[in-house]
């Protein structure tokens, strides 16, 4: 069964903001529809009346800002339950005593509600690292939706929210984007601020965003990320394929999609080069699991220590490796995301490379929800921090497959006005 519906974040904000639509009842058409959908789909975290409770935040926005003045005035936002909001109890996947884990709110969440959304708390896996919610994907209810955001991609991709609010370490926004049909954005390393998150590695983890179109995901960037700016770009980009042995970790059927989507793109006039990139692929995994592995262990010691049985099998053996780490282990861990971004931007620069594309996951999303899939095709760009965002153009066994686009470091804006003119190169072959 398909669960997907299409919505727009920036019609909805307007309808909202310039009274074509009653904020009271979208309030309760958005509770029908997860009361209908979200039984199955599984997005959001379980909360006792839901709608009284956003019809109360609603009366309480319009005592605080200006309607007009409301980029998204009484639009419903989803966040991961890893990031502290205000008035909610964050559980993180987790069993562990709520109090352990609180914490002030996120600046992330925090200009989200000044600029009027209203929130929803969305499922996560343990932690956002170990193991999954019951959270389905829209597209097939038999699939997972991806993670570790999983109720972020499913809610967006089943229409519940026009915007939902992730995080990645490996490949947890730019994933579950691929398997769930929509689009992710990972801007690069700490352009949202990533304070009031639960860490998993602070070297490592970013907060994104996903949307139902590239026009919603640049009002939602120029809310949430520092210094937005609007821009135009006057050419075509140049488009590299990192060869070797990191495209070998795709499958066969993903493959033949991407080189299915390579030649529209030559079709369509871009210029695209292959360029060896990643040949040390397994020291470069090596490093980033002891700094990711590493400084989640020290994240969660304490917590271990004291509450060890209230953790989950997954959550606790990434734990315990982590401790196997050591002092020099981690500290040359460290230097990985560094010596990362220097040797992708100098391949970029050495090769007049504006935009890198790959499989934005190693397939499409896999027959089960115990496992939430492989990041392999995203940590190399997240390790970097360059800036990401998963175009749905892709088809691999009937089910969604994405796009990978990896921009310069703080790029962002440019990478997402470039994206409009290539995903459009594959909706003008559809027509």
């Amino acid at each position: 069964m398909k669960l997907t519906t299409d919505v727009s974040l920036e019609k909805t904000a307007e309808e909202l903001k310039f009274g074509q639509k009653s904020p009271e009842e979208y309030i309760k058409k958005v509770c029908k529809k997860i009361d209908n959908t979200d039984s199955q789909v599984k997005s959001l975290i379980n909360e006792y009346d839901r709608e009284n409770r956003l019809l109360s935040d609603l009366n309480k926005l319009n005592d605080q800002i200006e309607r007009s003045n409301a980029q998204l005035y009484a639009v419903p936002v989803g966040i991961k339950d890893i990031i502290h909001v205000d008035g909610f109890t964050t559980r993180a996947g987790s069993s562990l005593p709520p109090e352990l884990i609180q914490g002030p709110e996120a600046t992330v969440v925090s200009r989200l509600k000044e600029s009027g959304a209203l929130i929803l708390k969305t499922t996560t896996t343990e932690f956002a690292g170990g193991c999954p919610p019951l959270t389905r994907n829209p597209h097939n209810l038999d699939h997972t939706p991806g993670g570790s955001s999983s109720g972020s991609a499913a809610a967006v991709s089943a229409g519940i929210c026009p915007l939902a609010v992730g995080t990645q370490t490996g490949g947890s926004v730019i994933r579950p984007a691929s398997y769930c049909g929509i689009f992710g954005f990972k801007p690069s390393y700490d352009r949202i601020p990533s304070d009031g998150i639960i860490y998993n590695s602070e070297s490592l983890d970013t907060i994104g965003l996903y949307t139902q179109s590239i026009s919603d995901m640049q009002l939602a960037a120029s809310i949430v990320c520092d210094n937005w700016e609007t821009i135009e770009v006057s050419r075509e980009p140049v488009l590299a394929i990192p060869e070797g042995p990191y495209l070998d970790e795709a499958s066969s059927e993903a493959l033949s999609e991407f080189e299915n989507m390579v030649d529209l793109l030559d079709n369509s006039g871009y210029k695209i080069k292959r360029v060896d990139c990643f040949e040390n692929l397994d020291e470069i995994e090596k490093r980033r699991e002891n700094l990711s592995g590493g400084e989640s262990a020290l994240n969660y010691s304490e917590w271990y220590d004291s509450y060890k049985n209230f953790f989950r099998v997954g959550k606790a053996e990434r734990i315990e490796r982590g401790q196997q780490v050591t002092i020099g282990e981690l500290i040359d861990g460290k230097r990985l995301p560094e010596d990362m971004y220097i040797m992708l931007k100098n391949k970029m620069m050495a090769n007049d490379i504006d935009i890198w594309i790959s499989p934005a996951a190693p397939s499409s999303a896999p027959k089960t929800i115990s496992s939430t899939g492989d990041s392999v095709m995203n940590r190399p760009w997240t390790t970097a921090g360059l800036p990401v965002i998963t175009l749905p153009v892709g088809e691999v066994n009937s089910l969604p497959f994405g796009l990978q686009c990896i921009g310069r470091y703080n790029s962002g804006e440019s990478l997402l006005q470039w994206s409009i003119d290539i995903y459009n190169s594959f909706r003008n072959t559809e027509s």
